[in-house]
């Protein structure tokens, strides 16, 4: 077991480095991995875009996909948001997207984007910043002060409190759960790498595409809940 530590891989690993204000920044296997799903993504929808320009009665393959990836995403925001779900649509399904292939990519020998809590934590903060503006724009600045002082004044830094811990919460749900797969199937190539022969196939389905799908879920539905009790004015 001592001898196999040595060989446990957790593929955070740095490429390159520069200097940028005097500071040595690294780019590591997590950018290269959120540059590589961003493409696949940027590219699909390339490709999508072109081919819904065309489209026929009869749809082909790809037609069908690509209109059965819209039609359940549209849905999934509708049936949670109701009529606000016209204005997040498309932020919704695209985090949805982001985080499901990054959760995935480790079944393409990628490291998964979001086993990086800078990953995580950058989408919980454009989330929280949406919030936050929907709270001030539906509900005024009265009415923020008021569900600050709810239902006494003296519980304002604890409402204060649950409020900042909005994106801590949601960025370390997702990171950690990600990450535990990540670590355990590193732990076990690098310990059992002898016998770790095809049965390791079935706990990459359980890790990078179960899981991985349930996390997307959850991040996504909490992301909609969050929005949709900003926009709540009554």
């Amino acid at each position: 077991m001592a001898s196999g530590a040595d060989d446990i891989d957790f593929m955070i690993h740095g490429l390159f480095s520069y200097e940028l204000f005097g500071h040595k920044v690294w780019i590591t296997t997590t950018h290269v991995c959120v540059l590589i799903v961003m493409l696949v993504l940027i590219g699909f929808a390339f490709v999508i875009n072109r081919k819904m320009k065309h489209a026929t009665d009869v749809p082909d393959t790809l037609q069908n996909i690509a209109e059965l990836i819209v039609e359940k995403l549209d849905g999934m925001v509708e049936n949670v948001m109701g009529e606000n779900s016209r204005k997040f649509k498309n932020y919704i399904s695209t985090i949805f997207l982001f985080i499901l292939f990054s959760n995935i990519s480790g079944l393409f020998g990628l490291r998964p984007p979001t086993a990086d809590y800078g990953t995580t934590l950058a989408m919980a903060l454009i989330t929280f910043t949406m919030i936050t503006f929907c709270k001030f724009k539906y509900q005024k600045v009265k009415g923020v002060l008021q569900g600050l002082c709810d239902p006494w004044p003296f519980w304002a830094p604890i409402n204060i409190i649950g409020d900042l811990a909005v994106p801590v919460s949601l960025s370390l749900r997702l990171f950690a759960n990600v990450l535990s797969g990540t670590v355990i199937m590193a732990l076990i190539y690098g310990l059992l790498a002898k016998i770790a022969i095809a049965w390791p196939a079935a706990l990459h389905v359980y890790f990078d595409l179960f899981s991985g799908a349930i996390q997307t879920y959850v991040f996504c539905m909490l992301t909609m809940t969050y929005v949709n009790q900003a926009m709540d004015t009554e």
